[in-house]
């Protein structure tokens, strides 16, 4: 069989059938076997960490995005898995270092030259944040963000080093958790014939916990390029539901998303699946 072929049909029948038909089943399952009162009160307590992304929490979210209406006829299909391991570190009684890694791998069917599918550019985060929150009950985090050239195909990657700041700042008042994380990065190291990057990230989220381990969370991951001055602008809703495998603590959201603004032949709206494995201490 040809190899593109099949790397079509594989990741087109995952998003239609089994990958998603598999995590479907693993929420409805959760819902219908929920378990006695004080799990529902760990679920509870850990739905409200995994709303702060810089809880002190181990966590490694698996994130599945389907995108669709790309290409220069809207009739293309992109597959994003990001694994985005979470790890806080305490480094003395009044602070602590948070890292949030993502590792993409992508899959895209409505390019010129072809399917392509590989590893994308590793982007890393480390957040440095005070175990007491502030004034208000604000909880913020700040540090330098890393984005690593380790792209297999030069479409999905830079071909840069990239450094630059990072933030994040959140309240969590009751169910509710109100915040928003940002970035910007600039290239500094690289092949000269590749372009500079110069691209800033404003995520602004809310999330609304119900209970029993279910929560509800909608967000903007707003990017803008300052050399291509292009905005990117999707917005995601989801609702999620924390539940155990035996003792294994996990959670699995599902959702969609619109583009409200992105580049000419990107993606016009998209669905999102994420299994997230927890290790609460």
């Amino acid at each position: 069989m040809n190899f593109g072929v099949w790397r079509h049909s594989f990741f087109v029948n995952f998003a239609y059938s089994g990958g998603a038909s598999a995590f479907l089943s693993a929420f409805f399952l959760c819902a219908t076997f929920s378990c006695s009162a004080s799990a529902q009160e760990s679920a509870d307590d850990l739905s409200q960490k995994l709303a702060n992304p810089i809880a002190s929490l181990i966590s490694v979210p698996i994130q599945n995005n389907f995108d669709f209406g790309a290409g220069a006829d809207g009739d293309g299909f992109a597959y994003t898995v990001n694994i985005q391991p979470v790890i806080p570190f305490e480094l003395n009684e009044d602070w602590s270092l948070i890292t949030r890694t993502i590792v993409p791998i992508g899959y895209r069917d409505y390019l010129p030259g072809g399917d392509i599918a590989g590893l994308g550019d590793i982007n890393a985060s480390f957040f440095l944040s005070p175990k007491d929150s502030g004034p208000g009950g604000l909880i913020w985090g700040a540090g330098p963000v890393v984005l690593l050239p380790t792209a297999t195909d030069d479409f999905p990657g830079s071909g840069k080093l990239g450094l630059g700041p990072t933030a994040v700042g959140l309240v969590q008042q009751g169910p509710w958790t109100v915040g928003a994380l940002a970035n910007h990065i600039w290239s500094v190291a690289g092949p000269k014939d590749r372009p500079d990057v110069s691209v800033s990230l404003l995520q602004p989220f809310v999330s609304y916990n119900f209970g029993g381990g279910t929560s509800a969370s909608l967000s903007f991951d707003t990017n803008y390029d300052w050399n291509d001055e292009q905005w990117t602008v999707p917005i995601n809703f989801g609702v999620s539901q924390v539940f155990t495998v035996g003792s294994q603590a996990m959670s699995f959201q599902v959702g969609g998303r619109y583009y409200a603004d992105a580049p000419t032949g990107g993606a016009e709206w998209g669905l999102r699946t994420t299994v997230t494995f927890l290790f609460p201490k």
